[in-house]
């Protein structure tokens, strides 16, 4: 049975993926904007922000951007927070570690490849799921879209670019999945419409975790 499915390796995306984490995100952003006055953001506007890494997050969040004399600060807040705050209300969506489980009991080679900052997607990791191989940004390598981490996962897990698969849920996951030559399942219980999927070209979407693992083990072909 093993042979006849037609992903062996899995390169999974975190948050929005994998984690819902957009609440404990909030929480930081807006202690950040607090302590310098500006106006807080909604969670439909995080909603939005999220998925090319933190300081891109802030850079949507903070007036002006990075061009305001005091992002840098607020940046800063916002990662000490952070840090505190991270697993109080994240945590895997509903049927995540079940489908994790039926592929990790079919042999499939997994990992994590995020935006978010290296030394948080360590903690999520060994919290949440135990995988062998994760990467987050890191200094001196680039962030997805590019595929360079994606391609290290690949080289620690020894995987087949062939029988390898990517999951994400959004347009910088496809753009990834794109980048690196691989298949992209699109997550629809992340942070985006089945509407601005498929705008962005997503051609397989999973509509549950279930349904992810489904179609990594072949059993819907």
């Amino acid at each position: 049975m093993s042979q006849q499915r037609p992903y062996d390796t899995v390169i999974f995306d975190l948050d929005g993926t994998l984690l819902y984490t957009l609440t404990d995100l909030q929480t930081a952003v807006n202690a950040a904007l607090r302590r310098f006055g500006w106006q807080e953001r909604t969670l439909e506007e995080m909603r939005h922000f999220v998925g090319n890494g933190i300081r891109n997050l802030m850079d949507h969040a903070v007036p002006g951007g990075e061009g305001n004399p005091l992002f840098e600060e607020a940046f800063q807040t916002f990662r000490e927070v952070y840090s505190k705050v991270q697993t109080d209300t994240t945590g895997p969506y509903e049927g995540v570690l079940a489908a994790v489980k039926e592929l990790q009991d079919a042999g499939v080679k997994m990992a994590i490849v995020s935006n978010k900052v290296d030394s948080a997607v360590q903690d999520l990791n060994r919290d949440f799921f135990h995988m062998d191989v994760a990467f987050g940004e890191q200094e001196g390598v680039p962030r997805k879209p590019a595929p360079d981490s994606v391609f290290a996962a690949m080289n620690a897990l020894e995987a087949e670019p062939s029988r390898t698969v990517y999951v994400g849920d959004s347009d910088v996951d496809l753009k990834t999945a794109h980048n690196a030559g691989l298949p992209c399942i699109s997550a629809l219980w992340g942070f985006r419409t089945r509407e601005e999927l498929e705008s962005y070209g997503a051609t397989c979407i999973a509509e549950t975790p279930a349904h992810m693992a489904d179609i990594i083990l072949g059993k819907n072909l």
